[in-house]
């Protein structure tokens, strides 16, 4: 297939600088060289601009940045919009997680009723009502589905841009309080770790893949912040927490997400290569993205 990769170099919905790096990062651990070896054919459109945070006043203390976030969004909506137009899979390297807002916005953009798997180690479904930072990183699965500040809400002009019962939440282990009663009164599936340390990870993403693509009738979005993995193999990011995904369980989730075939578009997000080793997160990334795209062990 063709690969349309788009750098989105933001900090902005972050508490902590360096994801802003995290492109760079994960181009540098070979990206194009691994998927070019499966075959396919990968355009990297490069990286979008993004304001620096000293340029910029934080503005709302509830949701900071927004005026700048919103921005990278409605381009990144563009640019993802463009590339599915052109028969390209979209593969959108951040940059701190409030990206997935403009990356799904461009998939509606282009008539798309997306599922969305969301693997992360936290809820990211806050609300400037509920949100303890203020930072726009820990909504933006809220803001998919309806919920949250206006200006986020109506990005790309349509909402919600996610129904709830196609929206599944996987590896989560640290919910602020008022997102774990939003998600609780939600139609959100969130299967936790205990979930996966329960059941294994290859029934929990089976699960999630049959809710987020609706028994094969809608195209999914799977979105990915690094911080899912346990930080012993992903110490690479702003917020980590113990007790996450394992190395093999992360592969294998991509290997069984690349055998059903319902992935059409993917995120990779919360790379920051200040807090990283040897940019062992950065290679990680590119290895899942490889697995996702078609490498097997055999």
């Amino acid at each position: 297939m063709r690969v349309a990769v788009i750098g989105v170099p933001m900090d902005l919905g972050g508490r902590r600088r360096g994801t802003d790096m995290g492109p760079s990062a994960i181009r540098y651990a070979g990206l194009q060289e691994a998927l070019a070896a499966l075959g396919h054919e990968v355009l990297d459109l490069g990286n979008l601009p993004v304001a620096e945070r000293e340029t910029r006043p934080v503005g709302e203390p509830r949701a900071k940045y927004l005026e700048e976030v919103v921005a990278v969004c409605e381009q990144l909506s563009e640019v993802v919009a463009r590339s599915v137009r052109e028969g390209c899979f979209p593969l959108v390297l951040g940059g701190d997680h409030s990206i997935a807002i403009g990356s799904v916005a461009g998939l509606v953009r282009e008539g798309w009723q997306p599922g969305i798997i969301w693997l992360d180690a936290h809820g990211d479904f806050n609300t400037p009502e509920t949100t303890p930072s203020g930072s726009i990183h820990g909504m933006p699965l809220a803001v998919l589905t309806g919920r949250g500040h206006p200006a986020l809400v109506g990005c790309a002009g349509c909402s919600p841009k996610v129904l709830e019962r196609n929206a599944v939440l996987v590896g989560v282990r640290a919910l602020d309080p008022g997102e774990r009663e939003a998600l609780k009164a939600s139609e959100v599936t969130v299967l936790t770790m205990r979930d996966i340390d329960e059941r294994g990870i290859a029934a929990v993403i089976r699960e999630a893949a049959e809710i987020a693509a609706e028994g094969g009738r809608r195209p999914v979005h799977l979105t990915i912040d690094m911080d899912v993995i346990d930080p012993s193999d992903a110490p690479g990011v702003g917020t980590p927490e113990r007790g996450g995904l394992t190395y093999r369980e992360a592969h294998l989730a991509m290997e069984l997400l690349a055998e059903r075939g319902v992935v059409r578009s993917l995120e990779i997000a919360e790379v920051n290569p200040i807090l990283d080793r040897e940019n062992r997160t950065a290679r990680l990334a590119v290895e899942l993205a490889a697995s996702l795209l078609g490498k097997a062990i055999f």
